[in-house]
């Protein structure tokens, strides 16, 4: 075993607030603990991650869309520069750092340290403190500081190695464990905060000098403000220092508040080992409770002092745990957030037993019939597992947090840890999981925690076999999916069998419920599918399969067996407004208003009806019947979807799905759509690879009626086969997406190819590259209706979004999208009916602003082909969803110059709120 305290820094730091640079000189001493000789030292140096755009921290913020980052000066930036590292005998040692790992050095010895020994290293450096508002940390607006991971310190030695993570804004850093002494001096009109113990030691008109002091310490808080926000809350467990924002709580409020959940904490889990923590708004920012703080100011649900008393207790679990438990924080992150969440449902359970999820809403009568609203507050954590489970994207639990995509790391698999630790403390009972995490937190003070630390203790305090809560439940993403096969019942018992529909083998309780109030409860410990049971009826009408949701199950809508007439299952309808959360006893149909718009229809007033509640679903059904103001007449479109999820596989899903539309494509003429499609969807076993690749397969079905005022060559309806190949991987500093087709007709047959590219450099500029080139293979058609189009496809498969899909003149002519050949000009040769081959392309100058040019040779039968090309200025506001072209020169000569400049304008708009939520939604999953 490893004793806490290896290691000794002696820092002596001066802050200088105008250059935002912190100027050291540090002592480390080092002792070698382990059982190996060393050569070199590692020491991290996480401040520098934010040093350059190519660093993992960089890498990261791109693949979560975050620009940020990428688009910061040079002077937002921070660094550890000068470094100059001397041995005790004042000879120079080397260092180095690698490409790979650019936030870790490596120091040389002269002389290897044996075990047992310890070395000296003197180090002077200049910290370049970076802005806080990439991370939170760093120098703030207002003039202040917030650092973290500031300072170099030895990497944590652990299985023959040093441990060396990339610093990827997981607040995970694993540093040994040291003791400190630090002499800092600031600005004399600074407030400093710590949870180091401090005094000051020299004051002058112009600065202080504090000596800080810690001895056991992975980590520690270091805050400099102009006027100090922080309040203090001394109790006899700990000195509690805290900002947490509430401007409608007093003081006393707030220490009431915080004195139960300090001593909540001390009992349930041990004493926390030092003088002072420090609780802030930034930390809680950084994680905060997902649910509270998505919620509009104006809306109340909740009151002032139970916002306030869940913000601190999970912020305060937060620091206690990651300050006072030696973990491998990257890599058994779920021991942190399983005792973090499970001790979270404890303390609502004792002190808010009838909370709900969304609060007093509950009480209103209008939304008394959702069931969201009548969720108990600690049921949420499951519907957060199960959104990311029926979505196919949950992770192991035991997977490393850099490995995480972002909303299984910030919040599914946080709150899936806790669900799992709840639901093992049920299945043992008599307070087994609580007194382990209490052993655990005893035992380990002082020591660094193993990797089966944990797994022993709940082993040796059980009374039953939990070998299959960390095969299953830990260490894999295994999802558990039980429902009842069949049911026989006498007036005094129920037999039933189960089915397990994943083959998940883990223990499940079996409820009996009359009249809403449980009347028996037993676990059950299946052995395989076909195990048979008998219980006591004691009178119930249903009997129900993990009723209190204590087991992190995959589907709760086949959990239930009515005891009543002839109809088992018998699942009212349910009428819900909007949207609403999975309500497994009742048939839910969603229904709410819709108003779209076209010019042919007019404003379009619908009422859409649906099964798609916040969870996916197997099957989804989605029908809007609509009345078309403009045309007098009705209209509509609709959907049925079957999805299938493979979990353990590379193929990831396939959609089986019907969709038709019934719209006018002319002020006198309809257009009827259907489209049976198979859509087989493919992922990257690394879930944060942003590579997605998909087949989509489908037959295009178009009865056209006839119009008298928009006349076209060709009137007959028709069928298109057609096959697509997509395959991309999208991040803000890269784009490349690939996707290739075919189109089969009785008259016609194409193969198509689109390449598209996008790069951000470093200089802030950015780059656009669309290359496509289709051509047929044969064409009996005598109309340009299927051919090729230079700016304005047709759309005969009727897939694109056109206001105005007929119009040759007017606004809603100059729409644009990018599609076929993708130019912005209206050019005298606007088909092909033989090939076409085209290239597109811009670069920004600056922000939003860009400059685009489009150039292509197209090719018509008993024609040349021909060389075209246009250029102008692109207003990219928002990339894909709002756009403007400006065209300046092509080859109709100078654009700017002639007539009716405004008509040659094109705009690219997107009102589908479903289409811009994407937009949000590519960060997190």
């Amino acid at each position: 075993m490893k004793q806490y305290s290896q290691h000794q820094s002696q820092l002596s730091v001066e802050v200088n607030i105008d250059e935002k640079i912190l100027n050291i000189h540090q002592k480390i001493s080092f002792h070698n603990q382990s059982n190996d000789t060393l050569s070199t030292i590692v020491l991290n140096d996480w401040n520098n991650a934010y040093s350059n755009v190519n660093s993992p921290l960089a890498k990261r913020f791109s693949d979560e869309f975050y620009r940020g980052f990428h688009l910061a000066k040079e002077e937002e930036r921070g660094s550890t520069q000068n470094i100059t590292i001397i041995d005790e005998n004042k000879l120079f040692l080397s260092w180095h750092r690698s490409t790979n790992t650019p936030d870790v050095i490596s120091v040389k010895l002269r002389e290897k340290l044996a075990p047992n020994e310890k070395t000296t290293l003197l180090l002077t450096y200049i910290v370049k403190v970076p802005s806080d508002r990439f991370t939170k940390f760093g120098y703030t607006d207002l003039d202040g500081m917030n650092l973290k991971n500031w300072f170099l310190t030895p990497a944590r030695y652990k299985n023959h190695k040093f441990i060396t993570y990339n610093n990827e804004n997981l607040d995970d850093i694993v540093n040994a464990i040291s003791d400190f002494d630090i002499e800092l001096k600031i600005p004399i009109n600074y407030a400093l905060t710590t949870d180091l113990n401090s005094s000051i030691s020299t004051q002058t008109n112009t600065f202080s000098i504090y000596q800080l002091s810690g001895k056991n310490r992975m980590d520690f808080s270091l805050i400099l403000e102009p006027t100090s926000t922080f309040e203090n809350f001394p109790y006899e467990e700990v000195n509690v220092i805290t900002n947490l924002k509430d401007t409608k709580l007093s003081s006393v409020q707030k220490a009431i508040i915080i004195d139960c959940i300090v001593k909540y904490t001390t009992d349930l889990i041990g004493k926390y080992p030092f003088e002072k923590i420090v609780i802030s708004e930034t930390d809680y920012e950084r994680n905060p409770f997902y649910g509270l703080n998505q919620l509009p100011s104006f809306i109340s649900p909740f009151s002032d002092t139970f916002v306030y008393e869940i913000k601190f207790l999970k912020t305060y679990l937060n620091a206690f745990l990651k300050n006072s438990l030696a973990l491998d924080q990257r890599k058994q992150a779920w021991i942190h957030d399983a005792i973090q969440v499970y001790a979270m449902m404890k303390y609502i359970n004792i002190n808010h037993p009838n909370s709900k999820m969304m609060g007093s809403a509950s009480t209103f009568k209008l939304l008394k019939s959702f069931n969201l609203t009548n969720l108990d507050f600690n049921e949420q954590y499951s519907y957060f597992y199960m959104l990311m489970a029926r979505k196919n994207l949950d992770q192991p639990l035991s997977m490393p947090k850099n490995e995480l995509i972002k909303f299984n790391e910030q919040i599914a698999s946080k709150y899936r840890a806790g669900l799992s630790l709840r639901f093992l403390d049920n299945y043992l009972e008599n307070q087994v999981v609580t007194n382990s995490i209490r052993e655990l937190y005893s035992s380990k003070q002082g020591l660094e925690v193993e990797n089966n630390d944990f797994e022993t203790i709940l082993k040796k305090n059980s009374t039953k076999d939990i070998d299959w809560f960390f095969k299953t439940i830990i260490n894999s993403r295994k999802a558990i999916d039980y429902k009842f096969a069949s049911v026989s019942k006498t007036n005094d018992s129920i037999s039933f069998s189960l089915k397990n529909k994943t083959g998940v083998i883990v223990p499940v309780p079996v409820y009996g419920v009359k009249n809403g109030e449980i009347v028996l409860k037993k676990w059950l410990e299946p052995k395989n599918n076909d195990s048979l049971y008998t219980i006591e009826r004691n009178n119930a009408d249903k009997i129900v399969l993990n009723y209190k949701n204590e087991v992190p199950e995959y589907n709760l809508r086949n959990n239930w067996k009515s005891l009543k007439g002839f109809f088992p299952n018998n699942r009212p309808v349910k009428f819900v407004f909007m949207k609403d959360l999975e309500d497994p006893y009742y048939n839910q149909v969603l229904y709410v208003p819709t108003l779209d718009y076209n010019l042919y229809d007019g404003f379009i007033p619908g009422i859409r009806f649906h099964n798609k509640t916040i969870l996916d679903k197997p099957f989804t059904f989605d029908l809007t019947p609509a009345y078309s103001i403009g045309a007098n007449t009705f209209s509509g479109s609709g959907s049925l979807v079957v999805n299938q999820n493979y979990r353990e596989s590379n193929l990831f899903n396939v959609r089986y799905a019907i969709s038709g539309s019934y719209f006018h494509f002319a002020p006198d003429a309809t257009y009827l759509k259907l489209n049976p499609n198979v859509q087989i969807r493919f992922r990257e076993n690394d879930f944060r690879d942003n590579r997605k690749e998909l087949i989509y397969i489908r037959q295009v079905i178009v009865n056209r009626e006839e119009s008298k005022i928009i006349p076209s060559d060709f009137l007959e309806n028709y069928s298109v086969f057609n096959a697509r190949y997509y395959n991309t991987k999208t991040e803000v500093t890269n784009h490349f997406s690939f996707m290739s087709e075919i189109q089969i007709s009785n008259k016609f047959s194409k193969a198509i190819t689109e390449i598209s590219y996008r790069k951000l450099f470093e200089n802030n500029h950015q780059i656009n590259l669309r290359l496509f080139a289709g051509s047929f293979i044969h064409n009996q058609t005598n109309t340009d209706f299927f051919s090729f189009a230079l700016d304005k496809p047709t759309d005969y498969l009727f897939d694109y979004n056109y206001y105005g899909r007929s119009e040759e003149t007017g606004f809603f002519s100059q729409q644009l999208i990018i599609a076929d050949g993708g130019f912005k000009s209206k050019l005298k040769t606007p088909y092909a009916n033989q090939w076409m081959t085209t290239l597109n392309g811009g670069y920004n100058i600056w922000n939003w602003i860009e400059l685009y040019g489009d150039v292509g040779y197209l090719k018509n039968k008993y024609h040349n082909d021909r060389f075209l090309f246009d250029s102008g200025i692109r207003l990219n506001l928002v990339t894909d969803y709002f756009e403007v072209y400006l065209p300046v020169y092509s080859s109709n000569g100078w654009e700017i110059g002639q007539n009716k400049y405004n008509e040659k304008i094109r705009f690219v708009i997107t009102l589908s709120p479903k289409i811009v939520m994407n937009l949000f939604n590519r960060k997190w999953f």
